[in-house]
């Protein structure tokens, strides 16, 4: 099965990424069938460059984007596609429902009000 995903490249505390479709099995460094493109987000303004004909003629042919390349050309190429591909985050905590409030307490509905309350008398 190919697969599209990150290579990394540069140096050490500085990487730079190529975008290439390769086999899954096959290790991330080793023998891609085309480089697709680059991301440095290292960079003080991230750079992403992708060739996106060939990610959708890749796409078509079968080939899977990972999670985080699906993520990149969703947000910087504008591909609305990739949503299928995008994976929520396992450890995401859900949201917060908003409780619905309990009907007011009335007066008469308690005992302690529905008996009358005796006043001392005065001496």
């Amino acid at each position: 099965m190919l697969v599209i995903r990150l290579q990394r490249t540069g140096r050490e505390n500085t990487p730079s990424y190529r975008i290439v479709v390769s086999e899954k099995t096959r290790s991330a460094k080793k023998g891609q069938h085309e480089i697709l493109g680059h991301y440095l987000p290292s960079r003080e303004t991230p750079v992403f460059e992708c060739k996106t004909e060939r990610v959708a003629y890749w796409v078509s042919k079968g080939a899977q984007p990972s999670d985080t390349i699906a993520r990149l050309l969703k947000r910087h190429s504008g591909m609305k596609e990739m949503d299928k591909f995008i994976v929520r985050y396992a450890k995401q905590k859900p949201r917060k429902e908003v409780p619905v409030e309990a009907a007011p307490v009335t007066a008469a509905a308690t005992p302690e009000a529905a008996a009358p309350v005796e006043a001392p008398a005065a001496a």
